[in-house]
């Protein structure tokens, strides 16, 4: 138990610290400190029993595939990292569906990528469409763990895709696949991650011209991703934005809801 406790000060401090000085080489020590201590304000209200009984809120899902992917069951170990690395919350299955209805493509030419994958409800929907293949990218490793239970538990019936991988790691360090992609993004970044995600992608893009649909789910930071000139995009809702690279067929141009 010791060992799990320091194992958790390390990776929390380191991450505090990466944070406070990523944030402080932009807005200043002053400014970040008075940031820093708001998300520990928010971290304690969040932890109040009713707030939890909220976050249950999204079990549905759950109970229809048998499996655990809702907010409400994260600890607190992991919500306090999330703060400042990106707090977990399940995608809604119409939404997810809604965006997917976006995507005019053959589904089994492109890779699915789930950056910030969390529990993975996301890649158990995505399997529902026959994807070529399925790959999620989470930091947390308890998150990971949860989501290969949830990969290895689940069954249903419509499922179509079954090569899916989950990996556990640093997201802004992916490297895209050469291949045509549909990259699936629930605001897991702060700036300066999604930032250099942007950047590999740019650069990916420009070794290996290719179809890339970029699903931004809760697009908090969508002006970093309208300044790619490789990406156009092609529909939009208060709750997402869909790009498509220049290589791509536009499915849906012009399209919003």
């Amino acid at each position: 138990m010791q060992g799990v406790s320091s194992g958790f000060s390390r990776q929390f401090w380191k991450t505090v610290r990466d944070w406070y000085r990523n944030h402080a080489a932009e807005r200043g020590a002053a400014a970040t400190s008075l940031l820093l201590l708001r998300k520990l304000w928010e971290f304690a209200e969040e932890s109040k029993p009713e707030r939890r009984r909220q976050r249950y809120g999204d079990m549905e899902y759950d109970w229809e595939q048998r499996v655990n992917t809702t907010g409400g069951s994260v600890r607190w170990r992991d919500r306090l990292l999330g703060l400042f690395l990106s707090p977990y919350q399940p995608t809604e299955p119409a939404l997810f569906q809604a965006m997917m209805t976006c995507l005019e493509i053959e589904f089994n030419q492109f890779t699915f990528v789930d950056l910030g994958s969390g529990k993975g409800r996301t890649l158990l929907m995505a399997s529902e469409y026959a994807f070529r293949k399925i790959v999620g990218v989470e930091i947390l490793p308890a998150l990971h763990k949860v989501a290969q239970e949830n990969l290895a538990r689940c069954k249903s019936e419509s499922r179509k895709c079954f090569t899916v991988e989950a990996a556990c790691g640093d997201a802004t360090e992916f490297c895209f696949p050469a291949e045509p992609t549909v990259l699936y993004l629930f605001s897991p970044f702060e700036e300066s991650g999604l930032k250099r995600v942007m950047a590999r992608l740019d650069a990916s893009l420009s070794a290996h011209p290719r179809p890339v649909y970029l699903l931004y789910h809760n697009p908090l930071l969508e002006h970093l991703i309208a300044r790619n000139g490789q990406l156009k995009k092609i529909a939009e809702t208060p709750q997402y934005s869909i790009y498509a690279s220049c290589a791509g067929q536009s499915p849906a141009s012009g399209r919003s809801a």
